[in-house]
């Protein structure tokens, strides 16, 4: 299949199908000597969906390099894996606890934003500026 239409099966543009070959993470697929044309095989759109899902999981390119790298010796790597996992799971933790703090900072702007009292008064200005007197 072209590049186009592994493109089209995954859902991403073919910058995207080419950037994946160029970092290695998608095997260089044939190509045609008269053309020069790439022919990809089920094997790269084997190997596009299991970098999407990766993706969608939250892996980074390097570590979704790690883990097309373990599929090689999948009874052998499993607990590398799980490992991995884990160490997303926290770092996703983490992250949530930071955004749930940051959404609650711009609630209070917000409400405090709704109650202002004159014109000339910025209420979310003054929390930012006084961040301590504004979490009493």
């Amino acid at each position: 299949m072209t590049t186009g239409e592994l493109a089209k099966q995954v859902g991403v543009n073919i910058q995207t199908v080419r950037f994946y070959e160029r970092k290695g993470l998608l095997a260089p697929p044939h190509r045609w000597p008269s053309t020069g044309h790439r022919d990809y095989d089920d094997d790269a759109l084997k190997q596009m969906r299991f970098i999407g899902s990766a993706k969608a999981a939250g892996f980074t390119l390097h570590e979704i390099r790690e883990l097309l790298d373990m599929r090689i010796l999948p009874g052998e790597s499993c607990e590398e894996v799980w490992e991995m996992v884990e160490a997303k799971l926290i770092d996703l933790g983490r992250r949530l606890e930071e955004i749930t703090r940051m959404r609650q900072a711009l609630e209070q702007m917000a409400n405090a934003c709704r109650s202002r009292s004159a014109p000339a008064d910025c209420p979310a200005l003054w929390q930012i500026a006084h961040p301590s007197a504004s979490q009493r």
